[in-house]
């Protein structure tokens, strides 16, 4: 067992007659510990008889990997040292921003999900598209993504600051929670030690849940990503902040089906209203319709909306009408502190999705060094 705090920046240690946070009884090795954590920092050296050469190399491999390994691991205070200053900019700067548009929040959040889904959260979405390739960013799901400017200039005021230190994917999640805080929801700690990847093909957003889908398709789409149905529950939540523009839903309000105008799931009063709003044809392209009636404001009303029969998309009202996701829906109307805590708990994981292993600090977000 490593017994007091182990520094897991450590790379040197003794094989022969010492052993870093390591005790050898009984001819086993007890289980290692790390911890991200540096202050009070305690190594503790164990004397013993030098080992055979048969036994160092297994022990060698087994720390190599264990450090290497710890060296990964996200952790709360990874700037601690190098950029203590991080969240005070990102926050000012995303403040900033939403005072002059009330709709960042909404952008930035839904920025950090396309970004974590697809490859993990390694700010491929913010790389731009070349003569050779094209990103993300222009895949059909992100058409609408906006608000990459904020993250641009949280990055510039950061190279400033402390260059070369603080990762594009590290500044996404942040302003993440930010946004989420500074309109009424929760805030949490983020993990950060994020790498930006190098790699962003329009061709992987299909892999993006659509609005389109039923619970069984939500499921197994957010299941390739090691989330499970409370995740896709809670981070649906997330649409309690945000707008969505004519086309994501007018399937659902012209010509549903050969037996329906609009979708029966649907508020008739709602349908009508949005049928105004989105007419057939419609040739206002900026025409839309918020996704909650308090959209600048994070609440669990986006969950009565749906009890209401007023959700937007159709993956969204699909979660009242499965038995496997309308509990949580109920749940999350009835008690906003709950939402929140699962909330924050889907948050952490989803931007636990880690993206390439040979990730870089870009200089500038939207290209690979």
């Amino acid at each position: 067992m490593c017994l007091g705090r182990c520094d897991s920046n450590l790379s040197l240690f003794w094989l022969n007659r010492t052993l870093l946070c390591y005790k050898y009884r009984n001819a086993s090795l007890m289980r290692f510990s790390s911890k991200p954590h540096f202050q009070n920092t305690k190594i503790l050296i164990y004397q013993m008889a030098p080992l055979p050469a048969e036994n160092i190399f297994p022990i060698i491999f087994l720390l190599l990997t264990i450090f290497s390994v710890s060296r990964a691991e996200l952790h709360a205070h990874y700037y601690d040292q190098t950029c203590p200053q991080l969240e005070k900019i990102i926050s000012e700067t995303v403040l900033n921003a939403s005072k002059h548009d009330p709709k960042v929040p909404a952008r930035i959040l839904r920025m950090f999900f396309h970004d974590c889904f697809i490859r993990g959260c390694d700010a491929s979405i913010m790389l731009d598209s070349t003569a050779t390739n094209q990103a993300e960013k222009d895949g059909p799901p992100n058409i609408s993504v906006r608000s990459f400017y904020v993250i641009d200039e949280a990055k510039a005021k950061l190279e400033l600051a402390c260059p070369r230190t603080v990762s594009c994917a590290d500044i996404i999640a942040i302003s993440a929670r930010d946004v989420v805080a500074m309109s009424g929801g929760p805030y949490w700690n983020v993990l950060k030690g994020r790498k930006d990847g190098r790699v962003s093909k329009a061709s992987d957003t299909v892999n993006l849940p659509a609005p389109t889908f039923n619970v069984s398709q939500l499921i197994q789409s957010f299941a390739k990503r090691d989330l499970t149905v409370k995740d896709l529950a809670t981070l649906s939540g997330g649409h309690t902040l945000g707008f969505s523009h004519c086309s994501s839903f007018e399937a659902r309000i012209h010509n549903f089906s050969s037996f329906h105008d609009t979708d029966p799931s649907m508020n008739t009063e709602f349908a009508l209203d949005l049928r105004k709003k989105c007419p057939n044809p419609n040739h206002n392209h900026h025409a839309g319709q918020f996704l909650d009636p308090t959209a600048s404001v994070f609440d669990n009303d986006y969950y009565k909306q749906l009890l209401a029969g007023k959700g937007v998309f159709f993956s969204d009202q699909s979660l009242v009408g499965d038995h496997r996701t309308k509990w949580f829906v109920e749940a999350f109307a009835k008690d906003q502190g709950l939402f929140f805590k699962e909330f924050t708990t889907s948050m952490l994981k989803l931007g636990n999705l880690r993206g390439s292993k040979n990730g870089e600090v870009r200089l500038n977000c939207r290209i690979a060094n």
